[in-house]
């Protein structure tokens, strides 16, 4: 900021401890800050005595807080009414800006910038990496820009109005993308409604068991990958490198002795329900119990046909009106599977309809894509705004 002097912190910034004895039959509500400037939190409250800290730091409205282990990252924030009367462990300590010379706001968008932690992190004692850590005396060593409390206040109007702007574009981003698929999921539920021809999934397919033995499998080193779910990637991939291994042996007495492969639907009917890909073609795959296999009989269904329906609501309302909802991980059977209705059509209109749900996932990956690149763009854009303010640019 051209022509704005600069002061240290230790100016306009006082060390402002509450210390209370902690007592064994009081509870008491926590607070942490999160790194990266965003900001305070609430955590687990600690009661009966439950800490290894003799005392805590009651907080003020009007605190500045710094994490000694993470403020070098950006773990410092501004307290508010919300956070009132809350405590901190001792490795939070606590201050008050000295409001004749300093907003409190103002600082902390300062206290926001990579370039403030970066100086901050300059002064922290210790090893490297993630166990440096910092006391007040850090803190107060570091220089701001300070002018006049007017021109202070014009730059904290002025980043907020941007930041709401900012914040504005996220929830709209967020809302057309969640409008998005809950379009392609109502027009799912309508062409399948409207179709009168059906059959079951076991007429049409074979429901296959990845482990009927329900033997528990043994991980090793170098095998067979075995997936569940949690190798689910994106809306239609599956990253088997990502899952743990089991013998060649184990494979073979289980999923090994089914004829599995590309074009058959993998489907979870335990945790994530409803969950569903195709196979991703790898020679050989185990899979969970967690899962099951969806073998089309091709001359009755086309593979993603079958994709799309054991992903629409209609199907999926079925199955989960027959779980019980007192089990801890509710799982479906592969009977209630075998029994759930499946509108069957010629192959040719089978293909059509899967040629109009695949036009709209399209769409809807590509709003997906906009709102990751856009989401970047506008976490750039914040330290460039306070770049700016501090420059005198705004």
């Amino acid at each position: 900021m051209s022509g704005c002097p600069r002061v240290k912190l230790s100016q306009v910034l006082r060390l402002d401890l509450n210390p209370v004895p902690v007592d064994a039959i009081t509870l008491y509500p926590m607070v942490g800050v999160l790194s990266f400037g965003r900001g305070l939190f609430d955590r687990e409250p600690i009661e009966n005595g439950k800490t290894s800290y003799r005392q805590f730091y009651r907080l003020k409205a009007d605190h500045v807080v710094m994490s000694q282990l993470f403020g070098w990252e950006g773990a410092l924030a501004l307290s508010t009414e919300k956070f009132a009367d809350k405590f901190l462990s001792p490795q939070f300590p606590t201050f008050l800006c000295d409001e004749s010379r300093l907003d409190r706001k103002y600082l902390g968008w300062v206290m926001r910038r990579p370039a403030f932690w970066e100086d901050l992190g300059s002064r922290a004692s210790g090893m490297g990496g993630r166990r440096r850590t910092l006391n007040p005396e850090a803190l107060f060593a570091c220089e701001i820009p300070l002018p006049p409390l007017t021109e202070q206040r014009r730059i904290v109007a002025r980043v907020e109005s941007l930041t709401e702007k900012i914040e504005e574009v996220k929830n709209l981003r967020f809302q057309s993308g969640g409008e998005a698929q809950a379009y392609l999921a109502s027009a799912s539920l309508s062409l399948f409604s409207s179709l009168r021809s059906r059959n079951t999934v076991g007429e049409v397919c074979e429901v296959i068991d990845p482990n009927p033995s329900h033997r528990y499998p043994v991980y090793v080193p170098n095998g067979i990958p075995i997936i569940s779910s949690s190798e689910f990637i994106g809306d239609d991939g599956i990253d088997p490198t990502r899952a743990r291994q089991v013998s060649v042996e184990f494979y073979e007495s289980t999923l090994g002795r089914y004829d599995v492969g590309g074009g058959d639907v993998i489907f979870s009917r335990k945790g994530k329900v409803g969950y569903a890909r195709l196979h991703p073609e790898v020679k050989q795959l185990a899979m969970t119990h967690t899962l099951c296999v969806l073998k089309p009989d091709r001359t009755k269904v086309e593979p993603r046909y079958l994709l799309h329906f054991a992903r629409s609501p209609i199907f999926l309302e079925e199955l989960t009106g027959t779980m019980n909802p007192n089990v801890g991980v509710p799982t479906l059977g592969l009977g209630v599977i075998r029994g759930a209705g499946i509108p069957v059509v010629t192959l040719t209109e089978q293909r059509r309809i899967v040629a109009y749900l695949d036009g709209l996932q399209a769409k809807v990956d590509t709003l997906k894509q906009l709102q990751a690149d856009t989401a970047a763009e506008l976490a750039a854009l914040l330290p460039s705004i306070l770049d700016k303010a501090f420059k005198g640019e705004l």
